[in-house]
């Protein structure tokens, strides 16, 4: 047996329309945008830089995540990969997630809200803390 559950909830179907298509046009709408613009390019300095890498020098667990979608939009995984490892592994939980949220809005049923236990979670931090540590060393393959 697993640790893991289902909680059901009760859901208001308009309000989860709204929220779950202004989301997905708001996606849409920065996905043809980063299609076209190359955040590494020179010529597009309008991204926005890392707060946290103009303050320290060193790269957040953030850093690379527009240069990994952009590879991402022009089917080069191991590219994106390589800028930003933790957006490509977590990523498609987050795709799950909101495919749920947008089934529910649109089918009326409840929302199949899965309890993650909390030594789950724990280790995504620690993957977290590792990650944004080992980036930021001089050792392969984690070379900043």
């Amino acid at each position: 047996m697993t640790n893991f559950h289902f909680v059901h909830v009760t859901v208001d179907r308009t309000r989860q329309l709204v929220i779950a298509s202004f989301v997905w046009l708001g996606l849409a709408a920065i996905a043809v945008f980063l299609f076209f613009f190359n955040p590494a390019s020179p010529a597009n300095q309008f991204f926005p830089k890392c707060p946290f890498r103009l303050v320290t020098g060193w790269q957040c667990p953030g850093c690379g995540s527009t240069r990994a979608c952009y590879q991402l939009l022009h089917l080069h995984p191991i590219i994106a990969f390589k800028l930003n490892p933790l957006l490509v592994l977590t990523l498609p939980f987050i795709v799950y997630g909101f495919l749920g949220f947008t089934r529910s809005a649109v089918t009326g049923q409840p929302q199949r809200r899965l309890f993650i236990p909390p030594i789950y979670l724990w280790a995504w931090l620690a993957l977290l803390i590792f990650f944004w540590i080992f980036r930021n060393t001089p050792w392969y393959p984690f070379v900043s």
